[in-house]
């Protein structure tokens, strides 16, 4: 089963504002400032978008860890 494009961007946008979200919270416990911690959470969720997607079609394009569904041949 091949998925589409379109699925894998939702997936990469929905998945980054939970991560994106992590990594303020993160950053603002590490620094103490919020605004270098919304700073970094603006950087990163462009790039880890990005790189999700790509790592996502890359996954795509192989068999690893699937199984093909047979449907029966026949009825009983």
């Amino acid at each position: 089963m091949e998925e589409r494009h379109y699925r894998s961007v939702i997936k990469a946008i929905s998945w980054r504002t939970v991560g994106t979200i992590d990594t303020i919270v993160v950053s603002y416990f590490i620094t103490g400032n919020l605004v270098m911690a919304v700073s970094i959470g603006s950087i990163e969720v462009i790039t880890k978008m990005f790189l999700y997607y790509v790592h996502e079609r890359a996954w795509n394009r192989t068999d690893f860890g699937r199984v093909k569904v047979v449907e029966n041949d026949y009825q009983i």
